[in-house]
């Protein structure tokens, strides 16, 4: 046991001497180069001790630490790294996108929603953080949806509408969603029928110009807008 630990100790101190004494541009040099490679763990090593050397100073080797930290499955060293790389302001879209991904891999859920925010009231324009955001969002509406909590699932819905107005899941959730329940109202009262489903009337008729026939992940979802669109003509003329 004694010599078990004499020989850990000695890794240690061996790999805290190579930190420490490694030459900086050759570490940048075969962290590149590795990184070129796809060998993300000999890029990360070599990448993380240049900046353990130079204090986290470098934005671009760090973001690039965080991308191979990201590829080894290092989901913390990952934060770390796309952190760095928002503080200085590198790469920012990428950065929060970065950083996002790896608090997600770290079920940190509400820290990745409010990443996810900032990094597009920084990015507005970003078209993959405006995805990530509004998919959330989406996706609490359909855990709400079957969990048979409509108006949670509305709200959801409608907050992705609010960050990406042509998420065909939300227009459709909510087309659905309005729909239905002007189903269930049709049976007793036609008049607040009516009013449902002019509401899903609204979100079908802006969900079917964005959908294609010819995508087989849109037919079926075309199909039932229509089929929808159709019953609800006929009610409100």
């Amino acid at each position: 046991m004694k010599k078990l630990i004499l020989s850990i100790t000695l890794c240690c101190v061996a790999a805290n001497f190579f930190a420490q004494n490694a030459d900086p541009a050759q570490l940048v040099n075969d962290g590149k180069a590795a990184l070129e490679a796809k060998n993300y763990q000999v890029a990360y090593t070599n990448f993380s001790t240049y900046l353990t050397q130079t204090n986290n100073q470098d934005s671009v080797i760090a973001y690039n630490c965080g991308v191979c930290a990201d590829k080894i499955k290092k989901p913390a060293e990952a934060l770390k790294y796309f952190d760095i790389a928002i503080q200085k302001k590198y790469n920012l879209a990428n950065a929060y996108i970065g950083k996002a991904g790896a608090l997600k891999n770290l079920k940190k859920n509400d820290e990745y929603v409010a990443t996810l925010k900032e990094g597009l009231e920084a990015n507005p324009d970003n078209q993959t953080l405006t995805r990530l955001y509004a998919t959330y969002y989406v996706n609490q509406g359909i855990m709400a949806q079957k969990a048979q909590k409509t108006d949670a699932a509305v709200d959801a819905y409608k907050q992705a509408i609010t960050i990406q107005e042509d998420n065909v899941n939300a227009l459709n959730g909510l087309g659905t969603l309005y729909y239905s329940k002007g189903a269930v109202a049709l049976k007793t009262d036609k008049e607040k029928a009516k009013v449902e489903f002019k509401e899903a009337k609204e979100y079908l008729d802006k969900l079917i110009p964005l959908l294609s026939a010819g995508n087989p992940g849109q037919k079926k979802m075309l199909d039932n807008a229509k089929t929808m669109i159709n019953f609800i003509n006929t009610q409100l003329n």
